[in-house]
C-alpha cells in the first residue's frame, strides 16, 4: 500500500523554489498570454477580477489595463512585490495580497471574473485549487486560465527536469491542467462550460545556452534543480535541456525560437 503524499511538506518545498531566482525576469516575457486572456475572457471595466497565483502579476495588470477593480494573489510575497512595483509604474489601482490559491480567502461567488496564467496548474492539490476557482467564481462569470500543456516546450522541460529529479511518488504533475479532458472531470459538473483554444508561446532568447543560464539563474524550479544536482548531474540536466531547446528551435543557427503550446481557457459559470 502507497504512503499519502505529504501535500503540506510539497507546498512548502514548491514555495522555496518560487521564492528563490527572480520570477519576474521570466514573468514579463508572458505578459502578451496575460493580456491575450484578458481580452478572451472579455474582461470589462469595473468588474470585479481575482488574479490567483500571479506571479509578478501579468493577468493583473492585464485586468488592470481594462479598468476593472483587481485583486491579485500568490502564496509568495516576494512575487507579488513585483507586482506591485509594476502597477504603481503604470499608476494602476490593484489590491495585492497574500494568498493560498487551495483556500482562497474570499466569500463565494465574489468575482466576476477569475484569471491565472502558468500559476494555479502549480498547485499541489488540484482538485481542491479547482474547487476554490469554481467558488469564487459568480454565476454568469468566468474563470481564464493559461496552462502549458504537456506535449508542448515547457511541459518537456518540466519532463527532462524529472527525470533527473523525480518528484515525490503520488505527485500530480501541473501540466494536467494543460489537458482537455482533466480540465473537464474538474468543471463540467460544477455547471461551468468550457472554451478551449490550443495557443503558442514563443521564447526567444540567443541561443540554448543563453535560455539556461536565464532559466538556472532566475525561474525557480529550475534554479532548484540545477542547485540540488552534484556537478556531473547538473551537466547532465544541462545536456538534456539543451538537446531539448535545439530540436524545438525553429530559428535555425541565427537565434532561438522555441514554440511553447498552451491552453487558453474560458469556463464559464452558467
Amino acid at each position: 500500500m502507497s504512503t499519502p503524499i505529504d501535500l503540506t511538506a510539497l507546498k512548502n518545498r514548491q514555495m522555496a523554489s518560487w521564492a528563490s531566482g527572480d520570477y519576474a525576469v521570466i514573468g514579463t516575457t508572458l505578459q502578451i498570454v496575460g493580456e491575450q486572456l484578458a481580452e478572451a475572457c472579455d474582461l470589462l471595466c469595473d468588474e470585479r477580477v481575482l488574479d490567483v497565483a500571479a506571479g509578478n502579476g501579468n493577468a493583473t495588470l492585464a485586468a488592470a489595463r481594462r479598468g476593472c477593480h483587481v485583486t491579485s494573489t500568490d502564496y509568495v510575497a516576494a512575487l507579488l512585490e513585483s507586482g506591485e512595483d509594476r502597477a504603481r509604474a503604470e499608476r494602476l489601482e490593484v489590491t495585492f495580497q497574500v494568498a493560498d490559491a487551495e483556500a482562497l480567502p474570499f466569500e463565494d461567488a465574489g468575482f466576476d471574473a477569475v484569471l491565472s496564467t502558468f500559476g494555479v496548474m502549480f498547485t499541489p492539490d488540484q482538485p481542491k485549487a479547482a474547487t476554490e476557482l469554481a467558488r469564487v467564481c459568480r454565476p454568469g462569470g468566468r474563470i481564464g486560465l493559461a496552462n502549458w500543456t504537456p506535449e508542448g516546450f515547457v511541459g518537456q522541460m518540466f519532463k527532462t527536469l524529472g527525470s533527473h529529479l523525480p518528484p515525490p511518488p503520488g505527485a500530480q504533475p501541473p501540466s494536467n491542467w494543460g489537458t482537455e479532458a482533466w480540465l473537464h472531470t474538474q468543471f463540467d459538473e460544477r455547471d461551468f462550460l468550457l472554451q478551449v483554444t490550443r495557443k503558442t508561446f514563443n521564447f526567444r532568447y540567443r541561443s540554448a545556452a543563453h535560455f539556461i543560464n536565464t532559466f538556472r539563474t532566475w525561474y525557480g524550479p529550475v534554479h532548484k534543480a540545477f542547485a540540488a544536482l552534484p556537478p556531473e548531474g547538473a551537466k547532465a540536466l544541462e545536456s538534456d535541456m539543451t538537446e531539448l531547446i535545439n530540436r524545438m528551435n525553429r530559428a535555425g543557427e541565427r537565434s532561438l525560437v522555441v514554440p511553447s503550446e498552451y491552453l487558453e481557457v474560458v469556463i464559464t459559470r452558467r
